[in-house]
């Protein structure tokens, strides 16, 4: 899942997916905005099939933290 999501992020900012780590930071680290994360988010939940929760994707602060977010809706 880590891997398919780094080739998510590269369609939303300009970073090679290789310096892409799970301790990265979507806003300081990775240079995206809200409109970007919020189209990542639609993006992830028709590429996983799962239903993101607004109100809990707020405390998603890391690639890492997203994947394991990820990970728990997809069970």
């Amino acid at each position: 899942m880590f891997e398919k999501f780094k080739e998510l992020i590269c369609n939303y900012v300009d970073v090679d997916a290789d310096s892409i780590t799970e301790e990265s930071r979507f806003i300081e680290d990775l240079g995206f905005n809200s409109y970007d994360f919020m189209s990542l988010l639609g993006e992830l939940e028709q590429e996983f099939d799962v239903m993101v929760d607004e109100q809990e994707v707020i405390n998603l602060h890391t690639v890492g933290d997203a994947v394991k977010y990820l990970e728990k809706l997809s069970k």
